[in-house]
């Protein structure tokens, strides 16, 4: 099923190859301007520029060919040669009728499917989820929701943090904590461990690393014997480890986000020994100050930098990938590798795709050029889908007002408190049950948080405001829910008084709006599933329940005495609703019954 503006792309292409020229001139868009048309093409312009004709006479003779098409109402030509139409009503009704009987509502799958793994959320072991992981998590989860509606084959990964220096830093504490790591010990300790005490312990140990030259040593050597197998390492690193994602599965499901793998970076660590092996027999790896590394830079990619007594050198950009550190450990960016690795070994993907924060984007960069070398994938098999920071008020990254990092599970909260004075402030659900009460705030609470942040062009940072998320006027989640709610309820009326849906008939501005509105859609789920962005689909949910809300002032379903348009307006809305719902899916948003 093709949209409008796919279908006057061919019309205008045939006009264009009746007077000798390419089809690929009869590009048609929609206007900029919907004042002036609803679709435009501006290929009269390059074309005559190549033909060496005047634009406005060669725009005139695609028009006039346009307008032989009963699709066509008018085509006008604007300006140096701008080419305006506007769709018959008739088209239109065609048009909403095929959204309507569609079970995708008008979503076009890829010609092409291929094998995708979305890497996303990043958790960390001895860390709780906190705001830091919330843009990843979103992000993340409605990406791999578009790749998999679109048609592809999707695994999501939570890639969990779990077999970094962190670990070493955990175990040596424990092991000052119990005056060794005798198994006994430590088993009784292990019993009792929670996620509350890793968080406590570990910023205490991150700090106390960075002063404490022993210390650092210790936890570094503890990382590299528990890389090797050694006991009763392990049995620490497996223990705190099934602690801390117990926890974060739990805050992961309450912010409707779902993993398809729960693998780490130790999932990959028996891989590393014969991916190192593989490095160095083909002389990709390097020695280096007690270290080994894969240079990535080409011939002549430099940057300045400026060492200790002040001089400026000319080194190569980007830094080469360190692969093994000078204590014998495997670092971030060798579980990275040996995770590629993996994935091909296991999923053979076609695309690899990283949500993480944009400032690891020269992180990325060294490990995807490693794996290129070292022909693990290639370089654009794997893409880094950055996002900017949630910030507060004060434009910094967001924390508590104590100037603390705010927990995910706490955020939650406050976002659920806030959607039921909000609901109360409404007077919806006094006369609910307790459990469905709170079933709407949560929803409200996560269309909220998720919405506010996926209408964001990724790259950006956003100030974040509670507040104003919450309101159920304007671009916002909760109003969202509050539209899709309506109409749920429209059709509940229509369905108790035994009316149902009928063809379609296009005849008022604002049902032409609505069509035209539903028409969008499969544009908006291409440009997010191409550009990975969800802002795209927010824009068009957002406008599609606008498109809505002015159709039914002007058109009211149950007060209409004509059961012909009375049949076409329950058919726009149910179509409207599946729209909506389906984009808020792939967003991530789930809505209530009633509100």
């Amino acid at each position: 099923m093709s949209d409008l503006a796919s279908d006057l792309s061919a019309l205008a292409g045939a006009a264009f190859e009746s007077v000798g020229l390419s089809a690929d001139y009869g590009l048609t868009r929609r206007s900029d301007r919907p004042d002036l048309a609803e679709f435009q093409c501006s290929g009269a312009l390059a074309a005559a520029k190549a033909a060496k004709r005047n634009p406005k006479d060669l725009a005139e003779e695609v028009a006039t060919a346009l307008r032989l098409d009963p699709r066509v109402a008018s085509a006008d030509v604007a300006g140096p040669g701008f080419i305006n139409i506007s769709i018959a009503n008739s088209a239109l009704a065609a048009r909403a009728q095929d959204i309507s009987d569609d079970p995708r509502k008008g979503a076009s799958l890829v010609d092409a499917k291929r094998k995708v793994v979305v890497d996303y959320g990043g958790p960390n072991v001895a860390k709780g989820m906190h705001v830091g992981h919330l843009r990843a998590s979103i992000i993340g989860e409605s990406v791999k929701r578009l790749f998999r509606y679109r048609g592809d084959q999707v695994w999501g990964d939570a890639h969990f943090g779990d077999w970094g220096f962190q670990m070493g830093l955990l175990i040596v504490t424990l092991e000052d904590e119990l005056g060794g790591l005798d198994p006994a010990k430590v088993d009784a300790r292990l019993a009792n461990v929670s996620l509350e005490y890793l968080e406590g312990v570990y910023p205490a140990a991150a700090a106390k690393a960075k002063e404490d030259v022993v210390f650092r040593d210790r936890a570094r050597k503890a990382t590299a014997a528990l890389q090797s197998g050694a006991e009763p390492h392990r049995t620490i690193w497996k223990r705190m480890r099934e602690v801390s994602m117990a926890a974060q599965k739990r805050d992961f499901a309450s912010l409707g986000v779902d993993f398809d793998l729960w693998l780490g970076e130790a999932d990959a660590d028996p891989l590393i020994p014969d991916m190192v092996k593989d490095l160095e027999g083909r002389g990709l790896l390097e020695d280096d100050q007690g270290a080994r590394i894969v240079r990535v830079a080409k011939p002549g990619e430099t940057k300045k930098k400026k060492l200790d007594d002040g001089s400026v050198v000319e080194v190569p950009s980007p830094d080469p990938l360190l692969v093994i550190s000078s204590e014998g450990s495997a670092m971030y960016g060798t579980t990275d590798l040996a995770t590629i690795v993996q994935r091909v070994r296991d999923f053979a993907p076609d695309l690899f795709l990283y949500v993480v924060d944009q400032r690891q984007a020269d992180h990325f960069e060294q490990v995807f050029r490693a794996a290129a070398r070292a022909d693990y994938a290639a370089r654009d098999k794997l893409e880094h889908i950055g996002f900017g920071t949630m910030n507060g008020a004060d434009g910094k990254p967001f924390k508590t007002r104590a100037g603390g990092v705010l927990k995910l599970h706490d955020l939650i909260g406050q976002a659920e408190e806030k959607a039921r004075a909000r609901l109360r402030e409404a007077e919806v659900g006094a006369d609910y049950p307790a459990e469905e009460f709170e079933d709407v705030a949560h929803k409200v609470a996560i269309a909220a948080i998720k919405f506010a942040d996926l209408q964001n062009q990724r790259t950006t940072n956003y100030i974040f405001d509670l507040d104003r998320f919450m309101t159920f006027e304007g671009k916002t989640g909760p109003y969202l829910l509050y539209a899709a709610v309506r109409i749920k309820s429209i059709l509940r009326k229509a369905a108790d008084a035994q009316l149902k849906p009928g063809a379609v008939l296009i005849e008022l501005p604002t049902e032409r709006n609505l069509a035209l509105a539903l028409d969008a859609f499969d544009g908006a789920l291409k440009a997010a599933y191409d550009k990975r962005a969800p802002h795209f689909l927010c824009d068009h949910v957002y406008s599609l329940a606008q498109a809505f809300s002015s159709f039914y002032a002007e058109a009211p379903i149950m007060q209409e005495a004509d059961g012909a348009k009375q049949a076409s307006r329950l058919a726009l809305a149910s179509a409207t609703l599946a729209q909506i719902e389906i984009a808020l899916d792939l967003l991530g948003i789930a809505a209530p019954e009633r509100m």
